[in-house]
């Protein structure tokens, strides 16, 4: 218990994101510290001199009108005061806010990169809405702790220690008696700060949840206009917006019950000031001028006095965002890459699954079940089967989206998980039914599957998939944006943009995941040579319900329940009249070409 506490305390929160992303900066953060401590002193500077501006040049010259030279002299180094003073705040809140900036941008560099290393387990965990907060609304929120916070602080702490300076030099007894407020404010702030930090990760919480349910709707607008939803949706983003502006308002409230205290508190030392310092003036103990000059300190020292508890406040609701923060950057992969993992190397592989199970949940059955097959070298492997028999698992398998529980997969001979990622899948080519789109150009999307491809090498993929004269049609040919997920496009269009991808990547191993599904017989038929001519000299493994794309396989993998139960070729499994022949006959193959 003891340990969890710790971990939540504001500087086991703070001190790492100052040590890991305000470091970098030093030499920045040192010249901001040095003009803040340029403006600090020329506030007290100002404090200081109020009192021969009052002493000299208003009751002395009132006394000894010949003294009226020290007027334009002590009125030049009051406006002078405040010129250093602006000049330096400024240079430092401008050199501030650029730091500030910058460790945002590192911050949700790495929050980022930190998700792109974890497994798929982890992004099924959460939704997309939720991570999008985390990496932009949360690290925004942090960026008050980090720098705001502490650069506020910074400033505020040094005029407050020069002003204090200047009200113990003009009298130490006035000065201790102010200083009786100090430990029921220091209190209260350490008191709403920790209220504040609570609060502040629930409302990013329910920032998150806001997200998630604005990016279910915007996703599915089409399902919502269908059904006519439109007033359940308006009230489920209602809900969500009222319980975070519910929780806005109670922050609020607590950050701003430290005012009206405050004023009360300070008015009752003014006021023991103003009494106590009175009666050394009529005792000769003290001038005008020198009592003015504290009161002006005291003023000038009760604003960053009050800034600091704002900026406590606001550094409090910044970490905690950083909890939050936190605790997706100590999630960690479930598959991971071995330090001495080798670079795959193959151009023509076979690919072997040796006595794999596999389960989505340690308390879930398991979706494979000693699973041993092997994908020929340059042959076409098919696999089929009733829906959740584990076919799309086996693809996932292959890629190392995930790893079995027991068994190996090989490609070559070579357990992929002595292999990098990288060289890994910069190996395979994947065309899934669930067509990815990206929100950029037609010859965006299908240059995503190589880098640094030629435009001549997107119009040949396009047109070995059958897409060239679709996108010929565009606005903008190649160059029309599709929108969000290929919005713009036909279903059968964003398969054949895939199917393009894969093409263009030109990889020793085929993974067809249902390639066809969402294209008609006639633009079947237009690729289908070309699916064909793609699979020689590859290693392919298919998963489809189409004849078409089956019957000329080399092999079919025939599962049901995650367990291989039937292989062999389409003719002799038909002759067999096992699982697969039920299949055909009944007609959950498509024989239809």
């Amino acid at each position: 218990m003891n340990s969890e506490k710790q971990k939540h305390t504001t500087f086991s929160l703070l001190a790492p994101l100052v040590r890991t992303y305000l470091t970098p900066y030093g030499g920045q953060v040192a010249v901001a510290l040095l003009f803040m401590v340029i403006a600090a002193g020329a506030t007290a500077a100002f404090a200081k001199l109020l009192q021969p501006v009052l002493d000299k040049a208003m009751i002395g010259v009132q006394n000894d009108p010949e003294s009226v030279h020290v007027i334009i002299p002590l009125g030049a180094m009051i406006l002078a005061s405040f010129a250093v003073r602006g000049i330096s705040t400024y240079i430092s809140t401008i050199k501030m806010n650029k730091i500030s900036m910058s460790v945002v941008a590192d911050i949700q560099r790495d929050v980022f990169a930190h998700f792109m290393t974890l497994d798929l387990k982890f992004f099924h965990k959460y939704p997309s809405g939720q991570l999008v907060s985390r990496v932009t609304n949360d690290v925004s929120v942090m960026r008050v702790a980090v720098t705001d916070s502490l650069t506020g602080i910074g400033g505020n702490l040094l005029t407050l220690v020069f002003l204090v300076g200047v009200m113990f030099w003009q009298d130490w007894r006035l000065a201790l008696l102010t200083f009786a407020i100090f430990p029921f404010a220091s209190g209260l702030v350490a008191h709403l700060g920790r209220r504040l930090r609570k609060i502040s990760k629930s409302i990013q919480g329910e920032t998150a949840n806001l997200m998630e349910v604005l990016t279910q709707i915007f996703q599915g607008i089409r399902q919502v206009q269908a059904y006519g939803m439109e007033e359940r949706e308006r009230e489920r983003a209602g809900e969500a917006v009222m319980s975070v502006r519910n929780l806005n308002i109670k922050s609020a409230r607590i950050a701003n019950l430290s005012t009206p205290i405050n004023e009360i508190m300070v008015g009752a030392v003014v006021f023991g000031v103003i009494v106590y310092g009175g009666y050394r003036i009529a005792d000769g103990e003290l001038t005008p001028g020198g009592l003015m000059s504290f009161i002006a300190a005291f003023s000038l020292a009760y604003e960053p006095m009050k800034k600091l508890a704002k900026l406590n406040n606001s550094m409090q609701q910044g970490l905690g965002a950083a909890e939050r923060v936190d605790e997706m950057m100590k999630q960690t992969s479930s598959v991971l890459q071995k330090e001495n993992a080798q670079i795959l190397n193959v151009s023509l592989p076979s690919i072997t699954f040796d006595d794999v199970t596999f389960g989505y949940d340690e308390e879930e059955s398991h979706a494979l079940n000693h699973i041993t097959f092997t994908a020929e070298a340059g042959k076409v492997t098919a696999l089929v089967g009733p829906s959740g028999g584990g076919k799309s698992t086996i693809l996932s398998l292959v890629l190392r989206f995930y790893d079995p529980v027991s068994g190996q997969v090989m490609i070559d001979g070579t357990n992929i998980r002595d292999v990098t990622f990288a060289s890994l899948r910069r190996n395979m080519a994947l065309v899934s039914q669930d067509v990815t789109i990206f929100d950029d150009t037609i010859a965006g999307n299908i240059a995503y599957g190589l880098a640094g491809a030629t435009g001549d090498q997107i119009v040949e993929a396009a047109k070995a998939a059958a897409a060239h004269e679709f996108i010929e049609k565009l606005p903008q040919g190649y160059q029309t944006e599709v929108g969000e997920n290929g919005v713009r496009l036909s279903g059968g269009q964003r398969q054949r943009l895939s199917l393009a991808r894969a093409i263009l990547r030109n990889a020793p191993i085929l993974l067809l995941d249902e390639a066809t599904s969402a294209l008609d017989n006639e633009s079947e038929r237009l690729i289908q040579n070309t699916l064909e001519k793609l699979q020689k000299d590859r290693t392919t493994l298919v998963i489809a319900h189409r004849l078409s794309t089956i019957q000329h396989a080399d092999k079919i993998v025939v599962l049901d329940k995650g367990r291989i139960v039937e292989e062999g070729t389409h003719a002799g499994l038909l002759a067999t009249g096992g699982v697969y022949a039920r299949m055909y006959n009944s007609g959950l193959i498509d024989s239809k070409e």
